[in-house]
């Protein structure tokens, strides 16, 4: 069983870190606008899927997806806040990549196609077996919702 989880999570690790990567090369190859943005932002939410999944591999994989939607929701909104020591991390290259900088209420769409599309691509990828169904099979792990 253990052998599994290291399995399953090493996968994760794969799609956490191509994603990272998809996200850099487009953000750096597009010029800035809308081409470049929104699906930069879609994968900002499916990285944090795949995060997500590291964390509870057995979690419900729509549960892990709407968490993913409203972790993106909430950095999105914490953009409206001005303190100083916020926006002085935001000013920074790393800062600017994982909270972002200036809320646009469109991102918000581009948000929640990243979280669709990560559920999608989880099915596709792992045969979309839940963690509950997993766990239920003798699979074990953290279970998330």
């Amino acid at each position: 069983m253990t052998g599994d989880i290291r399995r399953g999570r090493g996968r994760l690790v794969v799609c956490l870190l191509g994603t990272i990567g998809l996200g850099l090369v487009w953000r750096g190859v597009l010029p800035r606008g809308p081409l470049a943005e929104y699906p930069g932002d879609a994968l900002y939410t499916v990285a944090a899927f795949w995060s997500l999944l590291l964390v509870a591999p057995a979690g419900r994989r729509g549960a892990i997806a709407t968490l993913a939607f409203l972790g993106s929701v909430a950095v999105e909104c914490s953009q409206l806040l001005e303190w100083p020591w916020l926006v002085e991390l935001r000013s920074g290259e790393i800062g600017a990549l994982l909270l972002g900088q200036g809320f646009q209420a469109a991102d918000l769409i581009a948000y929640s196609f990243g979280a669709a599309g990560a559920w999608g691509l989880d099915r596709a990828l792992f045969g979309g077996v839940t963690g509950r169904a997993k766990a239920e099979n003798g699979s074990s792990g953290t279970t998330l919702l």
